[in-house]
């Protein structure tokens, strides 16, 4: 069969098919009827029969085979089918060239029932396809999708040609079966047939499609001994399969030696170094194409801005919009769309407003890609107005769109639309979509509906790494830190965690204190080789400092290489732990090493002086930080100084500071000078703060909780009272006090006034026996309520000392501020037992010794010395 020196499209083959009536084949002797020679006269009776189901009067109706052709030729299949049925109800006998043009016409419509129906008469006709035959019902099936009937017939071929295989072995590899597509080019050669200019380019996207570069470059060897060296779609297919592969060397080889580049070759060249992350030589050779002389298409310029986002090329990119704008090509959507990705991705929302107005059609590609964009640049705000705009233009959202709108929502926490999304997506299916999920896992995590984030990971079939660090995060950021834990043993089961998994798993520890399980989770990440990836080692430093382990978090941090962040974390380790010498000389340490401080690193180094006691270091920090690096002081570092001066009991002053203030004081602020003036018993100053707390805003439950300690320690038992009713009529709830305690690598939860542990009785018994002693050793100035009170944190101590053994360190971590009698008491239990317990509450890490607490008892008045 020869072969065209253009590419064959199914219609076009078809078409020659049918134009060639004079050329037939012999067909099996088996066959129920013969081919008469033309002209076929009918009697007038079956004449009128066939007649009557045609209405175009033009045609000639003295040959059903050609009116059946001429109904195909004008596209009129809803006629000739009815037509082919009545010939063989009247068993005239059908034309091959009458099959194939039906077979074509079915093909070009897609009429998949109708071709079956045609097959199924060609199967009732004949037990062996010649070729011709053969072929068309081939490219229809295959075009269709039906690669079940196109096997069969394939079987019931008597001859085959190139152009039989190159349609079958292009229908298994477009329907994602590379392996049996690359069988059968091996059973095409064992057969004999020479593959030609088309078989090529089918079988080599099947290898880079796999990707299999060892049979790629087999058959690169066949394409050279067949002497298609020089064919320029066989090089063009060549080079995709071997970026494909990887093999971006090669691939460049091959273009090289090209004797005629086209633009698809210049593409697939470009193309392949930005999908191998070698951008930087795609866009010299895309310089390269314009010295040359090759004007750039639609995908070239889709291409190369994409590759502008990746590096984030500003410049670059920019002179590519200009050159798109030039030459027509801005408008298009596809070029659009890149360019509102790339103007999203550095931050540039104006050119990405101006880029959209400026697209003619735009699709829903190009609106969601203006959502995401203002999702990703911290207007959550605009992404959910573009939404309702997309809505009142009657695009329907994908599942990108609607995971991006939820995402604004979680930011937002706009509940009621992202509920609102939950039901949308159900409704049109786009609930099945993992990035969905994902999203409104995060939605429901940060609107304080863990419970219901969990049942929406629980319906996904195939969980991916980002749904379980989605459950992951929701349970940390909704204090259900242990629950964190244990969906990340439940993941490692499954799948491998990432660095942002671990980065989560760590502040998880990190809040709990769980030092054991943090430690097994920087071997594991040592092993799996992210021990040093990206944020890891500073999530890794914070972890050991807020777990109060400030010498293995130093011996990390001397070696990993340090950015800002790692210094600030280490600075409010020392912070936390009330070392505020360490914190100075690491400060010293970090200005000597050239790393410029931002205001975090001060407030870390304020509030270190400020547990420490250091308030003329701090006062002078405060000032280097102003004059020194020209860094304007915010709320947070005036709550420092406050807190400062409120510890070292000077109120007068921390009062004049805040008047002096120029900025309006916040409710921090506030709070931090009335705990100063509850340690220190300053009833008036007080009041006062109480008094502007209230006034800025509706005060949450920490600060209720530390008005009403005021009052008490005032002795003001009837504004406690008052302050209690308030609460349960606002409906302000206090958190329940809970500690964990850490021992042999499991964490243990406590609830304060729980009774049902199951060694509650063995920790009662214990404690009582504290609380004796320490009645027979010191005058207690308390009730025997006040001892007994029952707080979380006592129970944890009691538990660590039933079960570990003597002179191990027991470490405890409190989701509430530890009271003066618990501090007290364990601070007696540390002198008794010889041991070392570690408590860290919301306020700070109090690290008790031999009677002694690292605190210096900051914000405890003295009372009583073990």
């Amino acid at each position: 069969m020869a072969v065209s020196a253009k590419t064959p499209t199914v219609a076009s083959c078809h078409s020659e098919l049918l134009n060639s009536r004079h050329h037939r084949h012999h067909i099996s002797k088996t066959t129920n009827f013969s081919i008469p020679s033309p002209p076929y006269k009918l009697s007038l009776k079956k004449k009128h029969e066939i007649s009557v189901v045609s209405s175009t009067d033009s045609i000639d109706t003295s040959d059903p085979n050609s009116l059946i052709c001429d109904l195909c030729l004008h596209g009129n299949l809803e006629q000739a089918l009815p037509l082919l049925n009545a010939m063989k109800k009247l068993r005239i006998h059908v034309e091959e060239e009458t099959y194939i043009a039906l077979i074509d016409l079915c093909e070009r419509k897609r009429a998949a029932p109708e071709g079956c129906e045609v097959y199924s008469s060609i199967k009732n006709s004949t037990t062996q396809l010649s070729i011709k035959l053969g072929n068309a019902l081939l490219s229809m099936f295959v075009r269709l999708g039906n690669l079940v009937d196109a096997w069969y017939v394939f079987g019931k071929m008597s001859e085959r040609n190139v152009f039989t295989w190159n349609v079958l072995i292009g229908g298994y590899a477009k329907g994602g079966y590379f392996d049996e597509a690359l069988n059968l080019y091996n059973r095409m050669l064992w057969a004999g047939i020479r593959p030609d200019v088309y078989t090529f380019p089918s079988v080599l996207r099947t290898c880079g499609a796999l990707p299999d570069l060892i049979r790629g470059r087999e058959v690169h060897v066949h394409v050279l001994r067949l002497g298609f060296q020089s064919n320029i779609d066989v090089n063009n297919s060549l080079i995709t399969m071997y970026v494909k592969c990887g093999n971006v060397h090669t691939a460049r080889l091959v273009f090289d030696k090209m004797p005629v580049k086209d633009t698809i070759s210049w593409n697939a060249m470009i193309s392949g170094y930005f999908e191998n992350e070698e951008v930087l030589e795609g866009l010299k050779l895309f310089l390269n194409m314009i010295d040359c002389f090759v004007v750039p298409d639609l995908m070239t310029i889709t291409s190369v801005i994409s590759a502008c986002e990746f590096v984030g090329d500003e410049r670059l990119g920019k002179t590519v919009h200009g050159y798109a704008t030039k030459h027509a090509f801005a408008k298009d959507v596809s070029v659009g769309n890149s360019l509102i990705q790339f103007y999203s991705t550095i931050g540039d929302c104006e050119d990405v407003e101006k880029v959209f107005t400026r697209i003619r059609s735009k699709d829903v590609v190009s609106w969601t890609s203006m959502i995401s964009s203002y999702q990703n640049n911290g207007q959550p705000e605009k992404a959910v107005e573009f939404y309702k705009k997309m809505k009142i233009e009657n695009i329907a959202p994908d599942e990108i769109t609607i995971a991006s709108v939820i995402s604004a929502c979680a930011s937002l926490k706009l509940l009621d639309l992202g509920i609102e999304l939950h039901e949308f997506a159900k409704t049109t299916g786009l609930i099945s979509y993992v990035i969905v999920t994902n999203a409104l896992i995060d939605l429901y995590s940060k609107c304080k509906l863990i419970d219901k984030a969990l049942e929406v990971f629980k319906l996904i079939p195939s969980k991916d790494i980002v749904s379980w660090t989605s459950i992951i995060h929701g349970f940390m950021i909704n204090n259900r830190n242990l629950e964190a834990l244990i969906f990340l043993r439940r993941m490692k089961l499954r799948l491998a965690p990432n660095s942002i998994t671990l980065i989560t798993a760590l502040s998880a520890c990190g809040k709990i204190g769980a030092l054991v399980t943090g430690k097994e989770l920087h071997a594991y990440a040592l092993r799996i080789g992210l021990g040093f990836d990206g944020f890891v080692p500073n999530a890794l430093l914070d972890m050991y400092a807020k777990c109060g382990n400030m010498k293995t978090a130093c011996n990390l941090f001397n070696s990993i290489e340090k950015d800002t962040a790692s210094w600030n974390t280490m600075l409010t380790g020392y912070a936390q732990t009330g070392q505020g010498q360490q914190a100075i000389d690491l400060f010293t340490k970090m200005i000597k090493s050239s790393v410029e401080p931002d205001p975090v690193t001060f407030i870390s180094l304020l509030c270190a002086c400020g547990r420490s006691g250091m308030v003329e270091h701090g006062l002078e920090y405060f000032k280097i930080m102003t004059e020194d690096y020209g860094i304007v002081p915010n709320l947070k570092h005036y709550a420092c100084i406050v807190d400062l001066l409120g510890r070292a009991g000077k109120l007068e002053e921390a009062y004049r500071f805040i008047r002096k203030m120029p900025i309006k004081p916040d409710d921090a602020i506030w709070g931090a000078f009335l705990n100063a003036c509850r340690i220190y018993r300053n009833f008036e100053l007080g009041e006062l703060a109480a008094r502007h707390i209230f006034d800025i805003n509706e005060p949450n439950v920490g600060y209720y909780t530390l008005l009403c300690n005021f009052y008490a320690d005032n002795g003001k038992w009837d504004e406690v009272a008052k302050l209690k009713r308030l609460m349960r009529e606002k409906g302000v709830i206090v958190d329940p006090g809970c500690s964990w305690v850490e021992v042999k690598g499991n964490i243990h939860a406590f609830l304060t006034g729980d009774k049902n542990h199951p060694q509650g009785k063995e920790i009662d018994s214990i404690l009582d026996g504290f609380y004796e002693k320490m009645e027979e050793i010191v005058e207690v100035d308390d009730s025997k309520a006040d001892i007994l009170c029952g707080h979380s944190e006592r129970s944890a101590v009691g538990f660590g000392l039933l079960n570990t053994a003597p002179g191990v360190p027991i470490r405890v971590t409190k989701n509430l501020y530890m009271c003066e009698n618990c501090h007290h008491l364990l601070k007696f239990i540390s002198k008794l037992v010889r041991r070392e317990i570690s408590v860290r509450d919301t306020e700070c890490f109090h690290h008790f010794r031999d009677g002694l607490c690292s605190c210096g008892d900051s914000g405890y008045k003295p009372k009583v010395s073990p």
